[in-house]
């Protein structure tokens, strides 16, 4: 049996996810016009369709993301929507609303969004009994812990996030965002306020930190624990970013892509889950588009310090030391600095600063500014003015392997292909020609003229010619006969590929729950009505409904606070301790923060 891996990118729109597939995505992600958990990133059915023309041609899929809560009066629209998403072919539906499981859906396989809280063997199990194909693991989780999901549920396609942003609360259950600013996550408008800085307060009243990014993560970073993740029964790679630009998700699709076709190439019984390879004009370097510095959250189970507390902005590349400084200078032992590169630094308070590079003479570097730059300070490029520059061009060729077989018999020339895929075509031509004078000339014609495939998504990969001999023939013939045959093999791609639909069967296995509140994200009647065929009662309606969020809790992390500071009690040796509870202000709330530290978990509840 082989094991199909599959490399997911985002797409914002669909010029980056053609960009991504030209970039060896096996699938893209992209939002439906509306409905969307990244509501500024819809994109209208047009583009979708055309997204889906190029993916398909590699056999690459599309996936649509229609993965907010929804309204009683939504349900109709999305349903609507998501029939028209169906009838162009898309590939996967991710949804979260389990309203749309009540509603008469088309047979487009459906993906259970990370904001269902995807994180238990009994969730996972219920999702498949009602009728997913895939669903998107919380980040949360650890090696072990996909690696048990995976003994409990071993047939359902489960899809790892390996890279890009991350969700400091429990995916889905975070309301932070609506409590404070109006703007719900579950409804894809997010303020995004764990981006923002708090102040650390005890018990007492007293400050521990000061105006510090206490809830914002480092960008996730899995690269090397891909090998693991495929061990642990993930089959899908997702790489975070719809909000990202092109040049994030050129670099870092091809990043992964390489090394998921190291372990392809180094391991029995996997594949690619598309078709053909991508040819790069640049190395890949995930260091050098945005990121806020990179962790690998929990997926070794061992704890790291995951936060950055310092800046919530991208740091880019780390460059080193500098080595020296001078009045308008300085130097460091690196050759690949030019002028405009932005470059940023911690200065001696812990705050983020920047400078750009004006010029690089002689081993030295003048930047536009000096102010905080001096010997022994880190530096980091967070704009590499040569790497972009080879990203805004064609970076990538996407190309399809294609075996030929020609002869020549009488006046017949018959030129007959196959690609990677088993598709098969051939074309015949009479045509008049003297016998050769110089057989190995006329047969170098041949092979010159049939391997060059040209401004065509093909590569010839091997040319078979028959007599060993033939007769002479122009270029012009043989440029004719090419590309009569290549354009009918990239007719019959665009004509034979098949979407595995999956009709939905509603049933009533029964939910693993018992009793929901408000994490359940109920926001309409048709939602209700699931939970309770499947045997649940829903105590409480979605957070979206409450009037008042005074001691609620706002969001549950896996990250703790306490632990970032060397304040675990358990597990480390405070240099000082500090009255509990602990809270955190920003200039309009205070947030009360309670730690579980049996599952090692931490709340954040709004006291105020």
């Amino acid at each position: 049996m082989v094991t199909s891996l599959e490399l997911l990118a985002p797409a914002g729109d669909a010029a980056i996810g053609i960009a991504a597939i030209d970039h060896g995505a096996d699938a893209v992600y992209i939002g439906a016009p509306k409905f969307s958990a990244r509501a500024a990133a819809g994109v209208q059915l047009d583009d979708i369709a055309r997204l889906i023309e190029h993916a398909h041609f590699y056999r690459a899929k599309v996936y649509v993301a229609l993965n907010t809560i929804l309204t009683d009066s939504e349900l109709a629209e999305s349903l609507d929507l998501i029939r028209a998403i169906d009838a162009l072919g898309a590939d996967g539906l991710i949804i979260q609303d389990v309203g749309l499981l009540e509603l008469d859906l088309p047979p487009i396989p459906l993906i259970a969004s990370t904001q269902m809280h995807n994180s238990t063997p009994e969730k996972v199990r219920f999702l498949e009994a009602v009728g997913f194909q895939r669903v998107i693991l919380a980040r949360e989780l650890s090696l072990s812990e996909i690696a048990g999901i995976r003994r409990q549920a071993p047939k359902i396609e489960l899809e790892t996030f390996v890279h890009g942003a991350l969700c400091v609360s429990y995916s889905g259950q975070c309301y932070m965002s609506h409590a404070v600013a109006g703007r719900s996550g579950n409804r894809g408008v997010c303020a995004q306020p764990c981006r923002s800085h708090y102040t650390l307060i005890d018990g007492d009243g007293n400050t521990i930190m000061k105006n510090k990014y206490l809830l914002s993560l480092k960008d996730l970073n899995l690269m090397s624990r891909v090998p693991d993740l495929i061990a642990a029964g993930s089959t899908c790679f997702k790489i975070e970013g719809r909000y990202k630009g092109m040049d994030y998700v050129k670099n870092v699709t091809a990043a992964y892509r390489q090394v998921i076709d190291r372990f392809i190439n180094e391991h029995a019984g996997y594949r690619r889950s598309s078709s053909g390879a991508s040819e790069l004009a640049f190395t890949p370097d995930v260091g050098r588009t945005f990121n806020r510095g990179y962790s690998q959250h929990f997926v070794g189970g061992k704890r790291e310090k995951i936060a950055s507390l310092d800046t919530q902005k991208s740091i880019g590349q780390y460059l080193g030391k500098i080595t020296a400084a001078g009045k308008d200078y300085f130097q460091i032992d690196r050759d690949d600095l030019q002028n405009g590169d932005g470059l940023c630094f911690f200065t001696r308070q812990n705050n983020l600063a920047g400078s750009r590079v004006n010029r690089v003479e002689k081993g030295k570097v003048y930047p536009n500014s000096m102010k905080g730059l001096e010997a022994g300070l880190s530096l980091y490029r967070n704009l590499d003015t040569a790497f972009a520059k080879a990203l805004k061009k064609t970076s990538a060729k996407r190309l399809i392997a294609v075996e030929m077989d020609f002869s020549q018999a009488d006046t017949l020339i018959r030129l007959a292909a196959k690609d990677e895929d088993g598709n098969q075509v051939e074309a015949v031509k009479d045509v008049l020609f003297e016998p050769s004078r110089n057989p190995a000339g006329a047969r170098g014609q041949i092979e010159k003229q049939l391997t060059s495939a040209g401004n065509t998504p093909f590569r010839i990969s091997r040319l078979t010619i028959e007599p060993r001999a033939p007769g002479y023939l122009s270029a012009s013939v043989l440029n004719g006969i090419r590309r009569d045959v290549l354009e009918n093999l990239a007719r019959v791609r665009r004509e034979t590929y098949v979407r595995g639909d999956r009709p939905f069967c509603p049933n009533d296995v029964a939910y693993p729950e018992k009793h929901l509140d408000f994490h359940a994200n109920v926001f309409n009647a048709a939602a209700r009505r699931f939970y309770e065929r499947h045997g649940a009662t829903v105590t409480e309606p979605a957070f979206e409904t409450l009037s008042d969020f005074t001691g609620k809790t706002l969001m549950t992390t896996r990250y703790c606070i306490r632990y970032q500071l060397d304040l675990c009690p358990r597990l480390q040796q405070p240099e000082f301790s500090v009255k509990e509870p602990l809270y955190l202000r920003d200039a309009h709330h205070t947030y009360r923060l309670e730690f579980d530290c049996k599952h090692c978990r931490m709340s954040v509840i709004l006291e105020n």
